[in-house]
């Protein structure tokens, strides 16, 4: 069990999505600022959807503060990569907690100044609007709309 966060995020570095939702119990519920909360496939789906858009060496996961206290874990974690929209740069700065349960993660909860990621990622736009409740609404749209079209697409490439 000791290792799980480890091995998660050494696979998100190597942007092995598979890997990484091989991590998550069946019963997962992940929040963040970006998409909100998801659950099950939704949450696994968002991994494939991250880490299929990058292109491998363009993404640096570091990960540090790994600390777990009974079925709790804790972790910092920062990445920097090309946000694809715009083409700009982005280092983002996380902290994680989990909750785990027969040795998966049923909760992954990440915190992150969603005004500082608008400022890279967008520009003078992120600048003026990153820090309002409107932008964190129309964000968790899009980045929903963006997965809904992703899993359609998994979806028919299967048929």
């Amino acid at each position: 069990m000791k290792t799980i966060l480890e091995d998660f995020y050494s696979a998100f570095s190597n942007l092995d999505a598979e890997t990484m939702v091989q991590y998550y119990h069946e019963d997962i519920v992940f929040n963040d600022p970006a998409f909100g909360t998801l659950k099950g496939d939704k949450a696994k789906n968002m991994w494939r959807m991250l880490c299929g858009s990058q292109k491998k060496g363009d993404v640096i996961v570091k990960v540090s503060n790994i600390e777990y206290i009974d079925n709790l874990a804790y972790a910092n974690w920062e990445t920097i990569y090309t946000y694809t929209k715009t083409g700009r740069k982005v280092h983002n700065k996380v902290n994680a907690s989990f909750k785990l349960k027969n040795d998966k993660i049923i909760e992954h909860i990440d915190v992150f100044n969603l005004h500082s990621w608008a400022k890279q990622a967008l520009g003078f736009k992120g600048f003026l609007l990153g820090g309002t409740s409107f932008f964190k609404t129309k964000m968790n749209e899009r980045t929903n709309m963006l997965l809904s079209g992703f899993e359609k697409k998994q979806l028919t490439s299967r048929e």
